[in-house]
Order: structure tokens, then sequence, then C-alpha cells
């Protein structure tokens, strides 16, 4: 495989108005402009090991750790950047191969914030393969995009469907110390799962805010009068789809939250969104609807990533 990110390509024509030359030294294709990393992880003598790696700055990964006493050989990645975050002409490629029976934890150190562009945009790719009977957690901290931001952001997962992957994101409003909410310029998050089978597509996802566009922040059919967004998908045959939403609604305690949780097409399980008001709260119910699911799934609660 290319060390080298892709080019923009099948871009939405709202991202690819954004597209241009970027003056001076921060354009695309600059160096630490294109992030790699490209991680294969496979069980080796009953421990989930990094069998393949290469990475390019700015994105970079140290050593897994294994700290779930319930899954002790399940490695957690803990994904890092240079920097204090995204900036104009970034693209960032991540693509990430479980083997069969791998037990996989993915997270970022910090949030990411997502500063100004003056011209072009922030994009990031996320490629992710599942063999039998793997178990992933891919749950990045919260995206915060800063005003006058421009992100963009497209994963693709093949799945097999003895596997069980949990996909989970949250985007805040922005700097709330420095007044900011939703004065970005655009925030689109995309995400496809294939059947590894046979590459037919069975759910597509997208999430996306233009403020002052067609999908104001603030519209009902976006976040309403709420501020704060999460997401989980639980993509899995494992348990069944009622099984889980009943565990998941049964979590719904919070005021001034909503949460729902609905089956995904295609027999391929639950998505549960959150909107709220609080980065805090909204973040203290994500964990919970994560260690619910995990109890159903693996039979393990969510353990500490030490993060604080």
């Amino acid at each position: 495989m290319s060390t080298a990110s892709a080019p923009d390509q099948d871009l939405p024509p709202e991202v690819a108005a954004y597209s241009a030359v970027v003056d001076g030294n921060l354009g695309v294709g600059s160096t630490g402009k294109l992030g790699v990393l490209e991680l294969s992880l496979a069980p080796v003598s009953g421990v989930t090991r990094v069998v393949h790696q290469l990475q390019r700055a700015p994105l970079h990964l140290y050593r897994p750790i294994y700290l779930d006493p319930g899954l002790p050989g399940m490695a957690f990645l803990y994904l890092q950047q240079s920097g204090d975050g995204l900036v104009q002409g970034d693209r960032y490629r991540v693509d990430l191969t479980c083997a069969d029976d791998s037990l996989v934890h993915v997270t970022t150190q910090t949030p990411t914030k997502v500063f100004a562009a003056r011209q072009d945009f922030v994009s990031q790719l996320v490629t992710l393969t599942t063999g039998n009977n793997a178990y992933v957690e891919h749950l990045p901290d919260a995206v915060v995009p800063c005003a006058g931001s421009r992100f963009f952001q497209r994963m693709n997962v093949s799945w097999d469907r003895t596997s069980t992957v949990i996909l989970g994101d949250m985007v805040l409003p922005g700097r709330v110390a420095y007044g900011e909410s939703h004065v970005y310029d655009l925030y689109w998050s995309e995400l496809a799962v294939h059947d590894r089978a046979d590459g037919g597509l069975l759910f597509f996802d997208c999430q996306r805010m233009i403020p002052g566009g067609d999908a104001t922040p603030g519209s009902p059919a976006v976040l309403g009068g709420f501020t704060v967004l999460a997401n989980l998908f639980v993509i899995t045959g494992k348990v069944a789809p009622e099984t889980l939403i009943s565990a998941v609604r049964a979590l719904d305690e919070e005021p001034d939250m909503i949460l729902g949780a609905t089956e995904l097409p295609n027999s391929c399980g639950v998505a549960v969104r959150l909107l709220g008001n609080s980065g805090e709260r909204i973040q203290e119910m994500f964990r919970r609807t994560w260690d619910c699911v995990r109890r159903l799934l693996v039979g393990c609660p969510a353990p500490d990533l030490r993060k604080s």
C-alpha cells in the first residue's frame, strides 16, 4: 500500500467548494500535512499485537497497552498527532486491519481541535477492516470545530458478519470558553459500512452541519435546541437488536438530554444518538451506553482508559 495519502476525490460539492491552493508552506502535500497511519493487528499467543505499522508525521502511535482485566488480550491503541490540532490543508489517513479473533480498542489521546481555515479545508479518511470473530471498538475523543473551521471525515468499514464493531463519535460546539457555539463553516462526517463478503453497502450515515446553509445546526432536523451531538454504532450479529435497544433505552434517565436507539438496516445492529448541552454530561452518558452494550456483548464492563 502506498505511503502517500489518497488525493481528494468523490468529495461532496459543499466540501469541494472550499478546495483552494493554500499560500505559503501550509498547502496540501507540504511537509507535515499528510498524516498516514497503517496498522494491522492479529492475535499472537492469545494477545492481540500490532503486526504491521507504517506511520508518517504528524500521525503516530506508541506501543499498545493492555489495561482491561476482563479482556487481558485486548490491545488499546492511542492515536496521536503532533501539534495542537488540525489546520487548513491537513489530510489524514488511517487504515486499520483487524485479523480473525483480534481484540482491539482504538481511541485518541485528547479531543481533536480543528482550527479556522482561510483557505481550503481539513480531511480525515479512516478505513477499518475486520476479520472473522474480531471485536473492535473505535471510540475517539470529541471533535472541536473552532470558529471558521472546515472539517470533512469519511469512514469506511468492511465488516465481517461474525465480528463486532463499536464506533463512536462526538462533536462539541467549539471553544465554549471563547463563546463559540457552532460558528464553524462546515462539519461533515460520513460513515459507510460494507459487507466484507461481497462488498455490498449495508448502511450509510451522514452528519452534516453548515451554519447559515441548508443544514444549520440549530434546525429541528439537525440538533434542534441542543449543542452537543454523540453517536454510537453497535455493528454486530451477536446480540439481537431489540435486546440492545431495550437495554440502552433503560439508561435514558438524564434531564435536558435526548437518547435515541434504533435498529440498523440489513441486520447490522443498533445506532444510538445522544443530544444535550453539556459536553461533560454527554460524555458520561456516552460511557454508560458503551458500558451497557459491552456487558451484553463480551460480558465485561468498560475499562478505565486512563486519560485523566
